[in-house]
């Protein structure tokens, strides 16, 4: 645990600097560290305060981005299953059997090199903003010091969130709530959905369910969709009004 506690010192003192940016840049460095102190080869840190709000803040490397975007655009996988239950999703061998809440994302994330997954929610007080997503591409559990360290990572994980304060980094204010920032990974998927609900008068969860139905269906990315209707490429009436969620 040593050198978990020297992390959770580093994140405090990068914190207590307050530089423009650095909420980001500290959370990137618990990512690392969480792949340097577990048997996993990524890392990647989301929040969220439901499937239709979640941005990545930070991911170690591409199959971590791609894990990450692929729940985002089903709108299901551990990273979901985690926020929901407030407790820590194990997969320790994806080729076992895809679990029941999440088929889709294990029939899709098999194209990746991911033999095992591992998620962990991330609280800042009693409120439950994010979750650390880790996965490995080789099949097997994590240890029961193992996972203790991956809490405790997790626990630092939400120290570092509270740095994202400022600037285009303001994604979460002191109660967890949603904040917009510039730097949103999703934000023209936010803003695709919120255009499907005024042109549709659909609720915000009927509207997200219909544009990620239509990406799944023509086999596009849910960003690249988002994008074209941000663009105004796509038309509304006749690409989406008969659109099944």
């Amino acid at each position: 645990m040593a050198e978990v506690e020297v992390l959770r010192a580093s994140v405090l003192a990068a914190l207590r600097d307050g530089a423009s940016g650095s909420g980001v840049d500290v959370v990137g460095r618990v990512c690392r560290a969480c792949v340097h102190l577990l048997p996993v080869d990524g890392a990647a840190v989301s929040v969220m305060v439901d499937p239709g709000q979640r941005e990545v803040v930070y991911a170690s490397d591409v199959v971590s981005t791609a894990l990450a975007e692929l729940q985002f655009s089903l709108g299901e996988g551990p990273c979901f299953e985690a926020y929901v239950t407030g407790g820590p999703v194990l997969v320790p061998d994806l080729a076992a059997g895809p679990p029941p809440a999440w088929p889709m994302f294990a029939a899709e994330a098999a194209a990746h090199p991911v033999a095992a997954l591992f998620t962990f929610p991330v609280q800042i007080g009693a409120v439950r903003v994010a979750t650390l997503d880790t996965y490995r591409a080789t099949p097997g559990s994590l240890g029961s010091g193992e996972l203790a360290t991956a809490l405790q990572v997790a626990d630092v994980a939400a120290l570092a969130l509270s740095g994202l304060r400022s600037g285009g980094d303001r994604w979460l204010d002191g109660d967890g709530r949603w904040m917009e920032g510039a730097g949103m990974r999703y934000r023209e998927v936010h803003q695709a959905t919120g255009m499907l609900i005024a042109h549709l008068d659909l609720p915000a969860s009927a509207a997200l369910a219909r544009l990620r139905a239509y990406a799944f269906g023509h086999g596009r990315p849910l960003l690249e969709v988002a994008g074209d209707i941000v663009a105004g490429r796509l038309d509304l009436d006749e690409e989406f009004q008969g659109e099944s969620p």
